[in-house]
Formats: C-alpha cells, sequence, structure tokens
C-alpha cells in the first residue's frame, strides 16, 4: 500500500488494482486495519496548503495618506435592476474624496475613479486599501497604482472589518432616513448621493473626529473651529460653573487612525509606506 504507485490511493483501489493483476494480498478491511495499526488511516492524498493571509495593519496621521474604496449596490426600479455606487473615503479625516454611481461594475470605471480623485487632491496618497473584489484586483486598477507608486492593500478574504471605513459610510447611507427603497433610474441614484455626500461632508458632525465635519479635518479647518468651541465652553462655565462636574473641553481629534491598530514594532514601517 506505500508502493509509489499505491501510496496516494485509497485500499479500495489498491485492492481493486492487485487483484485484476491476479493478485490477492487480503481483504480490504484488513487493508485498513493495517494502515490504521501504522498510522496512516487518514488522508492519504497530498493537501493544497494555504499560507495564512497578512492582517492589513494601516496607520494615518493626517489626511490623503491612506485611502479604502468599495462598491455597494442600490436597488433599481425593476426586480433584479441594480446601479453600483463607487466610493472612496480618506481614513484619517472621513473625507469622501471621490464617487461615483454606474450601471454596472467595472474595473475601468474603478481605474478612472481613482485616477480622478488623486489628481482632484493634488497628493499623491500613500496607501489604497479595499477588499479582494474583482475591480479591486483588477489588473487596469493594480497597473494604476503602481504606476503612482501607491501601496496596494487588500482585506483578507471574507473579514469585513479589514476594510471598515467603508462597510460604516455605506451602512450611513442606506440607513439615511430618504434614503430611497429604490431609485428611479441612474439619474436619481446620481443626484441623490450628491446631496447626500455634500451633506456628509459639510455638514455631518461626525463622532469618530471630534464631532468635527469631514471637510474641516481634510483641509485643516478643524483646530480653528476647536479653538473657537473652546472659548464658547470656557465662556459658558464662567458664566454658570455650578452647572459642570468639572472645566469643559470640545471633544480631541484623534492624531492617529488606523485599520487594525499596528503593532509597536510594525508602526515605524506604516508611518514610512
Amino acid at each position: 500500500m506505500n508502493r509509489p504507485e499505491y501510496v496516494d490511493l485509497p485500499p479500495a483501489q489498491v485492492w481493486a488494482r492487485e487483484l485484476d493483476a491476479g493478485t490477492y494480498w487480503c481483504s480490504e478491511r484488513t487493508m485498513y486495519r493495517i494502515l490504521n495499526a501504522a498510522g496512516q488511516s487518514g488522508e492519504r492524498r497530498r493537501q493544497a496548503t494555504h499560507p495564512a493571509k497578512t492582517v492589513p495593519q494601516l496607520l494615518a496621521t493626517a489626511p490623503c495618506q491612506v485611502l479604502t474604496w468599495d462598491i455597494t449596490k442600490l436597488r433599481g426600479p425593476n426586480k433584479g435592476e441594480w446601479y453600483h455606487l463607487y466610493a472612496i473615503i480618506d481614513i484619517y479625516s472621513r473625507y469622501i474624496c471621490g464617487w461615483t454611481v454606474e450601471a454596472a461594475e467595472d474595473s475601468h470605471r474603478a481605474e478612472e475613479l481613482i485616477r480622478e480623485t488623486i489628481e482632484r487632491n493634488g497628493i499623491v496618497p500613500e496607501t489604497v486599501h479595499a477588499d479582494r473584489g474583482t475591480s479591486m484586483t483588477s489588473k487596469a486598477v493594480s497597473q494604476l497604482l503602481i504606476d503612482l507608486g501607491v501601496t496596494r492593500s487588500h482585506s483578507r478574504p471574507k473579514v469585513s472589518n479589514d476594510n471598515p471605513y467603508s462597510e460604516s459610510q455605506f451602512k450611513t447611507i442606506k440607513y439615511s432616513t430618504d434614503f430611497p427603497e429604490y431609485f428611479n433610474s441612474l439619474t436619481h441614484a446620481r443626484e441623490w448621493c450628491e446631496g447626500f455626500f455634500t451633506y456628509y461632508n459639510h455638514e455631518h458632525r461626525h463622532s469618530g473626529i471630534g464631532l468635527h465635519t469631514p471637510a474641516s479635518v481634510h483641509f485643516g479647518a478643524a483646530d480653528l473651529v476647536r479653538e473657537q468651541r473652546a472659548v464658547t465652553l470656557t465662556e459658558a462655565y464662567a458664566r454658570h460653573p455650578e452647572r459642570f462636574a468639572r472645566r469643559p473641553k470640545p471633544p480631541e481629534i484623534p492624531q492617529k487612525v488606523w485599520i487594525n491598530q499596528p503593532k509597536p514594532e510594525t508602526v515605524p514601517a506604516q508611518q514610512s509606506i
């Protein structure tokens, strides 16, 4: 049973082939007992092995360092009809840097959107992160990032927590109070998203960035806003200190954000990507 020609075969195959060659050694059941006694009763075939996927560990200490993007579906007017929303978000500021709604998912349109977003921002990001969808791993997108010298990063298969900012963004969109049950047309979807992203970037106070708007953090106005908030709180405290348990301060703006908090020994490497 350990001959080269039989080593990958189950006992039934060995028994039948030997019998066809005119040789009877023992019963098939006895072959199993012999293998069991030799510690060879498990899977005899060579098994494929896959190395563990690297956990993405990305750190951003300022806008335009790490961008993440994804695609989600928006229901169309007819059964089985869906539009595809592409959205690119800066993980430090939560600013939606680029977006589009298309009738279908297309890697070349994704490449165009990323290129347009980078050109419009005027700063080449250090890293662009995405999951492992066909558009995200396409040759068109990969080649663009290689040409720009941008580090490509991907989520592990079936691990949604590796792309938390995009996942959270899409949930915010779909739980919006005026999110339609379906969109009447591609134009309707684009118009609604235009209004939502304008509101989100410039009016929505985001809890993850000290209750500032993404635009104020992205374009460097948040520190001034925080100073003005501090003045207002100080004046309120001076008028009625009894209303406060302690001297009030405006929320801090996080100085570091990450995808899978880097271990201490990996932080310098992430900062120099």
